[in-house]
């Protein structure tokens, strides 16, 4: 209310002046020609003047042909009125115009009343927060307000043990005598780490809305600006108001802003940076004693933070917040669709299984893509059909079926995805097929699916060789089939040669050059902690290294063509079913495979060729259920290298 009386009385002022100088320059203006006096007594004694208004010592009037005048006349003066009679001239006269004593004080007041205003206006300016005049030392930390919505932990799923742990500083913040009595103290900082989209920040906000206490949000970026000293006089300021309200916590979002290896910078270009770390260093733990201020902070570069940060007495917890499992993404996916409306046949576990690898964000974005598609097609609930639809568009691309293919490219895609798709089916120990399509998504012509039948964490060398096999299975299929190779095997020949490559020189997979690394990832300070290979072998190594890279590469061309090769009318049936439906799932593309029609009733989970398919292994023990789970090959197949 003070604030709206302050705004009133700045706007009454700024009224008052336009007023007055609205007054001050509107004045009327005739267009008189003023004359001096003697000219006008001449024209009184020659008899052209008809008419006369004397108002004080001022006089306007009219001559005889009709145009006007003004001058100015001596005050009482005698002789003025006899000549006017004389001649027998109309007279008027008025009394002396009177100013309002208001409008005299305005306007000698008026200079002062605008410096007052101005004085005014940059007070308000000055005071009004942290971004303005002489207050840019300031914290830009936000109190969360206890009005809104909050997030609660019943908010959060997909990621059990970070809530335990988060929920036991909720707990000691509560009850710190539970702690206490047995000697434990509070943890000074958590750090919730993990990859883009696994829920960090919620995670905040959810901690936030459980805790009775202040909380400060602010983010890494909000401490440094253009002036010197300003991010460690935020630092200081947001700590003493942590000081004020304590207990309480201090969520700082995207730390890696602020707390960066120190000595990154060339030339001291980052001092600024670092004396902004320097001051968070010493408010977590220094001289002083900050009891009852929790710092939590958030990023996903905990590899570029300095170890000072990282040390026990600051961070003194640092919780991973991982991709989800299964589990985690169907609870993830039953929070996101809480307010959507679903229809009978949607099964959770079942879209779970199919999105292995998606983070809290990717399933948030799967759920309202699946809710778009089905307001689209002007449904009240959001299907089954509708979440894979949704879930293509994420893992594929968009169709781009107004993309303009020749006959021959599309011929050609249909055979490079069928050699994909027909490698896969026959090597053993690999994702099974999900689905396989001609139809343009994205950046690729076509796209052979596999999703993994369980959570994959660690690799085999088998299975790596293998996926060498089925990369190199679409650059076979057109060499075999239509004599000529493209452009289309161009991104399964980058993906083959590096997977090749880390299995020589960072996975020791390799016999001839043994379980070694070759090629250290070296530290420039000066690029900020940013990595670099640095070759740290001999030339006749690297010879070998290229040799066994090769060799890696071309053992799975010759699987691949060695399959393709045998098995040629398997390959011919399935390029041309592609050719007339475009998508084919996996039921469809073993039903082709052993040609055969497609028998809805038959056993999905057996995945043997049938009798005249030719391969060293077969498919064995795979379930349909894996179908549903696994990772996306665009334009091929996925990369399996652990992030």
């Amino acid at each position: 209310m003070n604030q709206f009386y302050k705004n009133l009385a700045l706007w009454l002022v700024i009224g008052i002046i336009l007023i007055a100088l609205f007054n001050i320059f509107n004045q009327p203006i005739t267009p008189q020609s003023e004359i001096v006096f003697s000219e006008f007594m001449n024209k009184v004694e020659n008899g052209e003047v008809a008419e006369v208004v004397m108002q004080g010592d001022h006089i306007t009037g009219k001559y005889t042909d009709g145009q006007t005048f003004q001058t100015y006349a001596p005050s009482k003066d005698p002789d003025l009125i006899k000549s006017l009679r004389d001649k027998d001239v109309r007279m008027v006269v008025k009394p002396p115009e009177q100013t309002s004593w208001y409008m005299n004080v305005l306007i000698s007041w008026f200079p002062m009343i605008l410096l007052l205003g101005i004085w005014i206006f940059f007070m308000r300016q000055m005071q009004s927060g942290g971004g303005k005049a002489l207050s840019f030392g300031k914290s830009k930390a936000r109190l969360m307000n206890e009005g809104k919505t909050k997030t609660t932990f019943k908010d959060v799923s997909g990621c059990d043990e970070a809530k335990e742990e988060l929920h036991e500083i909720i707990e000691f913040l509560k009850e710190p005598q539970k702690f206490s009595k047995l000697g434990g103290k509070i943890p000074k900082g958590v750090l919730l780490v993990g990859p883009p989209g696994t829920g960090k920040t919620l995670l905040a906000r959810a901690i936030a809305g459980e805790a009775n206490v202040p909380f400060f949000s602010i983010s890494g970026s909000d401490f440094v600006e253009m002036f010197v000293g300003v991010g460690a006089s935020r630092v200081r300021d947001l700590f003493e108001q942590g000081k004020k309200n304590s207990p309480c916590i201090i969520f700082i979002d995207e730390i890696d802003a602020v707390g960066r290896h120190r000595g990154a910078g060339l030339g001291g270009g980052h001092d600024e940076r670092e004396q902004t770390l320097n001051q968070l260093l010493v408010e977590m733990d220094g001289f002083e004693n900050n009891e009852g201020v929790i710092l939590i902070a958030a990023t996903n570069r905990p590899d570029v933070l300095d170890p000072a940060l990282l040390r026990p007495g600051r961070f003194d917890r640092q919780v991973v917040v991982g991709r989800p499992d299964i589990k985690g993404r169907e609870g993830i996916l039953k929070v996101h669709t809480a307010k959507v409306p679903l229809s009978d046949n949607v099964n959770l576990k079942v879209v779970a299984r199919g999105t292995p690898g998606f983070t809290g964000a990717d399933l948030a974005n799967l759920v309202n893509e699946a809710a778009l598609l089905a307001a689209r097609d002007e449904k009240k609930v959001v299907t089954m059909e509708d979440f894979e639809n949704a879930k293509d568009k994420v893992m594929m691309g968009v169709e781009r079926r107004s993309m303009v293919i020749t006959e021959k490219e599309k011929k050609t895609t249909a055979y490079h995805e069928a050699g994909h798709a027909l490698v896969a089916f026959l090597l053993p120990g690999t994702d099974p097929l999900h689905k396989v399509t001609i139809i343009p998504r994205g950046r690729a012509l076509g796209v052979t699916m596999q999703l993994p039948e369980d959570e994959k964490h660690t690799y085999p060398k088998e299975y790596l060789i293998h996926r060498l096999a089925i990369m190199m299975g679409g650059r076979v299929a057109e060499e075999v089939c239509l004599g000529e190779i493209t452009t289309g095997a161009g991104n399964d020949i980058e993906v083959a040669t590096e997977t090749a490559r880390k299995m020589v020189c960072e996975w020791g997979m390799s016999e001839k050059m043994g379980p070694l690394t070759y090629g250290t990832k070296e530290e420039q300070v000066f690029l900020g902690k940013d990595f670099s290979a640095q070759k740290n072998f001999s030339d006749e190594t690297a010879k070998l290294i290229d040799l066994e890279v090769k060799a890696l590469v071309m053992g799975g061309y010759n699987r691949a063509k060695e399959l393709l090769t045998e098995n040629r009318d398997a390959l011919e049936r399935l390029a041309v079913a592609l050719l007339e439906q475009e998508t084919l799932d996996l039921d469809e593309i073993k039903a082709i495979i052993k040609n055969r029609p497609l028998d809805p009733d038959s056993d999905s989970g057996k995945t043997e060729p049938a009798a005249g398919l030719k391969a060293e292994d077969t498919q064995k023990g795979k379930k349909s259920k894996g179908l549903d789970e696994g990772l996306v090959g665009g334009g091929g197949v996925p990369d399996p290298t652990p992030a």
